[in-house]
């Protein structure tokens, strides 16, 4: 049953209250506590909600929960009784996911021995008080972290079965300090690099990089940092310098998919990142900007990428650097070439570029392509794109 409707029964039916008191499912949501229902002005909403949760939350028992779910109106500036998670009543507890509130955990906070998941969004909670917290959260697996604002630094203790961090838009964060020793998995989103200090990352596999000059802090931090990486996305927002020369290899990496852009960018400077991952199979570039570069055509040195099985790019255009790593890739690898899209609505700037790109490869691309190369170039869609009269 639905937590709404068992807190109603509650009400009315002793033998139901003393089942709803160790109810495992705890979810607070405008939705759940039927605020959506009715037209409310902010401050009583935000009231209401307030006196709703606390309500509920004090005659709960706290025994027994497995999931407590709490996402506060983001007027009502709710303070999350850290009470509720003191004195062995969160033993239980697996997952907590908190939204949009305020929480201050103290000494007075319990042992939170079955927590395996803990994630927080646009929470103000300090980087000591959320370090207190992990240090009570033993098996902790996964920890989601996003615009939590007030984070400065970021401590994670030696948690042994922590494998998966993720840490998105959290502004103010400078630094990420983890000693957990199995972390195979991390996800980081920010305007800038963090200064990272994560211990063993021997043991990181899939790895996921969002922030300006993404690309180029990858190419010469993580080969050397994190040489066991199998997947990697890098997605840069602007990128002011062309890929470098990777110093070390990334000898396991399988899939490496890639959204970038930049006025000036040399997309063929992506063979040296090619290059450096001899046993790539999948390579997905996504293309963010419809540029033309200064340079002509040009021929790198001769590498061939042997085990490279898939390559797909999205929002090809007529930038010829764009032609060139394409023709780079045709010939010396053996892969389905893939440049494809989804069918969606385009500005008539992107359309006249997909337009010149159709004619880009036609003219340097088609004729190159070796018959055992499976190639297919998705053109924009007739029916929705129709040529003007």
């Amino acid at each position: 049953m639905p937590m709404q409707y068992a807190a109603r029964v509650a009400c009315v039916s002793q033998a139901f209250l003393r089942s709803w008191r160790h109810h495992p499912d705890l979810t607070f949501t405008e939705e759940t506590l039927g605020l959506k229902k009715k037209a409310w002005r902010k401050d009583e909403r935000a009231k209401y909600f307030t006196s709703k949760v606390d309500r509920i939350l004090r005659n709960h028992s706290g025994i027994g929960v497995k999931k407590l779910k709490l996402q506060a109106s983001s007027h009502a500036n709710y303070n999350f009784p850290c009470s509720v998670l003191s004195d062995g009543t969160a033993d239980s507890l697996r997952y907590l996911h908190l939204a949009s509130c305020n929480f201050h955990p103290t000494v007075s906070l319990g042992c939170l021995r079955s927590l395996t998941r803990l994630q927080l969004s646009m929470v103000r909670v300090t980087g000591d008080e959320l370090r207190y917290l992990l240090s009570r959260s033993f098996v902790l697996e996964q920890l989601e972290l996003s615009y939590c604002s007030e984070i400065i630094c970021l401590k994670i203790p030696c948690l042994h079965q922590l494998s998966y961090l993720e840490v998105l838009s959290c502004k103010r964060l400078q630094v990420i300090v983890s000693k957990a020793l199995n972390l195979s998995g991390f996800r980081f989103a920010g305007d800038r690099p963090v200064q990272l200090s994560l211990g063993d990352t021997s043991q990181i596999r899939k790895l996921d990089w969002f922030c300006s000059d993404a690309l180029f802090y990858a190419c010469t931090e993580f080969p050397s940092s994190m040489p066991n990486l199998e997947n990697l996305t890098i997605y840069s927002r602007t990128e002011m310098v062309n890929t470098p020369m990777v110093p070390n290899k990334f000898l396991h990496l399988k899939l490496l998919s890639i959204a970038l852009g930049g006025p000036m960018y040399d997309y063929l400077s992506l063979v040296s990142f090619l290059e450096a991952a001899p046993s790539l199979e999948t390579f997905i570039l996504t293309v963010r900007h419809f540029f033309a570069d200064p340079s002509d055509p040009r021929r790198m040195p001769e590498q061939c990428h042997d085990n490279l099985k898939r390559v797909n790019i999205i929002n090809f255009s007529s930038t010829k650097s764009l032609v060139a790593l394409t023709c780079h890739i045709i010939e010396f690898a053996k892969c389905s070439v893939n440049k494809s899209g989804e069918c969606f609505l385009m500005h008539e700037e992107a359309l006249v570029e997909a337009q010149r790109a159709v004619l880009v490869f036609q003219t340097y691309i088609k004729r190159k392509v070796p018959s055992k190369v499976n190639l297919t170039f998705l053109e924009p869609c007739s029916r929705c794109h129709a040529a003007d009269p």
